[in-house]
């Protein structure tokens, strides 16, 4: 069984666990992005919206790359569970009419916060992991890491440019 750096050998049933189950989410974060993308279609956030599910479809792409890199299989539950969420998805159930306004708007707006502060813990884990496994490529991880923190805040932006006109009469 290989080492790490330190001499430590990897939990990798753990750590497989752990990272499919950031792929999941990381599929379902795609879905919800998508439809918040709909969601503000035909207004000045649009290409907010446009832009994140590229580059948080691209950072899915990238988690499952990695996956296989170490050698780990996807759980067959999880691949099932991902196949249910994708036609749940389709539903928008945050959002099921694709509203900026009231309560529905804001809630999938603090939920895209949420899922991308999810990504950004799964970023620092990697990062310590790093240090002690040379199979973490610690600068691409720091990288990924900014990515999400300027996620976090372009939503926030946009939630709070529009929380007056969903609150305020």
């Amino acid at each position: 069984m290989p080492q790490t750096a330190t001499g430590r050998t990897p939990r990798h049933e753990s750590l497989a666990a752990y990272l499919d189950d950031h792929l999941l989410a990381a599929e379902t974060g795609v879905r919800l992005f998508k439809a918040a993308r709909k969601t503000w279609e035909g207004t000045e956030h649009e290409s907010v919206f446009a832009q994140l599910v590229e580059q948080i479809s691209d950072e899915r792409d990238e988690l499952e790359t990695l996956i296989l890199a170490l050698g780990y299989q996807r759980s067959q539950i999880k691949k099932a569970l991902a196949w249910v969420g994708a036609a749940v998805g389709r539903t928008g159930p945050i959002n099921p009419l694709s509203t900026g306004r009231g309560p529905t708007g804001q809630l999938e707006l603090e939920t895209l916060q949420a899922i991308v502060r999810a990504k950004e813990c799964l970023y620092r884990t990697l990062l310590v992991l790093s240090a002690h496994d040379h199979r973490f490529h610690a600068p691409r991880i720091r990288e990924m890491l900014e990515l999400a923190q300027q996620q976090q805040d372009a939503v926030a932006r946009v939630m709070e440019e529009t929380v007056p006109a969903r609150f305020l009469t």
